[in-house]
């Protein structure tokens, strides 16, 4: 019988963990500065119950939410505009080429200063790590689009707002979802990384540094855990949509 990737996973990831467990329980490892993961495992489990972190998941995945709607509604026009337009696209890539390599995390001490709202500041910070692979993927998507189709469609009278509409949209449409995905794995980071640099009333990154502050090293790798398993999650759905929703274009490639 055929092994699946899913089982094969599944046994990658339990070797592993034996591993380290064996590790750390032979001292090989330093157990107190990192607990086996049968511990860690064992507190995750725990921490479904726990109503402070799962408050915290709430205001995470909240923050994660808003940013990445707000990058997806910034940087797919913008895309399209720059991907129809090629003046627009020459005029505007020296700043995008200066901008979209600096690092979104050395960002948010900057954001910390500017943006006293603390919600507001990190969505702002999420909003500009995010953009970019939506923003990338979409220029991409709309160069790719057959000039033939297009042709074809203008030659029986259509105007640009119906070849776009028609043919445009509708073919950079999977580029456009996989920079979706690939933007809610950078914005969930984001998130995280911006609760443990500003801190905050809740948020998975603000349970993480209440962990660390009383020495409890497993409760943060369980919250750190859980974060991971969210992202996984998120990733998971995104490429199952895509896959129902354009499963025209992957036969195609």
């Amino acid at each position: 019988m055929t092994t699946t990737p899913l089982i094969r996973g599944a046994a990658g990831v339990a070797a592993f963990l034996a591993a380290v467990e064996l590790a750390v329980r032979f001292a090989l490892a330093e157990g107190v500065v990192f607990p086996p993961p049968s511990t860690v495992l064992r507190e995750a489990a725990f921490l479904l119950a726990d109503p402070e972190f799962l408050a915290g998941v709430a205001a995470t995945l909240l923050n994660w939410a808003l940013g990445l709607l707000v990058a997806v509604a910034v940087a797919v026009p913008a895309g399209v505009a720059l991907g129809t337009l090629p003046a627009a696209e020459r005029a505007t890539r020296p700043l995008l080429e200066f901008m979209r390599p600096i690092p979104s995390v050395a960002i948010i001490p900057l954001a910390i200063l500017l943006i006293p709202v603390d919600t507001v500041m990190k969505a702002a910070v999420i909003v500009y790590a995010s953009v970019w692979p939506v923003l990338i993927n979409t220029v991409y998507g709309m160069r790719e689009v057959d000039p033939l189709a297009k042709d074809s469609l203008r030659s029986f009278g259509f105007g640009r707002l119906a070849v776009l509409w028609r043919v445009s949209l509708p073919s950079a449409a999977p580029f456009v979802a996989t920079g979706v995905r690939i933007a809610a794995g950078v914005a969930l980071i984001l998130a995280v990384s911006a609760e443990l640099l500003a801190g905050g009333s809740a948020g998975i990154g603000v349970y993480v540094i209440k962990a660390g502050s009383g020495n409890r090293t497993d409760l943060m790798l369980a919250a750190t855990l859980w974060a991971g398993a969210a992202g996984l999650l998120a990733n998971t759905l995104l490429q199952a949509a895509e896959r129902r929703l354009f499963h025209w274009h992957e036969a195609r490639t």
